[in-house]
């Protein structure tokens, strides 16, 4: 388990939804190892690549719900290429995950940065311990 704010994460998740007229539901996070997201990425999304997040939309209207799986080995990787801190990383995909359920995609014409500004706005609302 990493070491993370879980009760200003909660209100952070919740501003954050709210700002997309959702409210929380029920989200899981599954932190686990890149062997465990490839496994996940294979069986249930017949993808054969490693990634940060992959995120199981249960939302419900505007109730949003789901499972959230985060690699943390891929977060780590990800830090040091992109030269951010692990948290700042790490927060990143936790809340990618969350704007996932509020309904911003990041794989069609355009959407990539739709999203990474919502990360970055989403972040900024955030302080991320050092």
């Amino acid at each position: 388990m990493p070491d993370i704010q879980k009760t200003p994460i909660r209100a952070w998740i919740k501003e954050v939804a709210d700002s997309y007229g959702k409210r929380v539901g029920e989200i899981a996070y599954v932190f686990c190892d890149d062997a465990k997201i490839l496994e996940v990425n294979q069986q249930y999304l017949q993808h054969d690549y490693y990634t940060d997040v992959i995120t199981f939309d249960y939302s419900e209207k505007k109730k949003i719900s789901g499972d959230i799986f985060i690699s943390l080995d891929t977060v780590k990787t990800n830090a040091k290429k992109f030269s951010q801190p692990y948290l700042t990383e790490l927060h990143r995909v936790i809340i990618h995950g969350v704007l996932h359920l509020c309904g911003i995609n990041d794989k069609g014409p355009g959407e990539r940065e739709v999203m990474e500004n919502a990360e970055d706005k989403a972040l900024s609302l955030f302080s991320i311990p050092e």
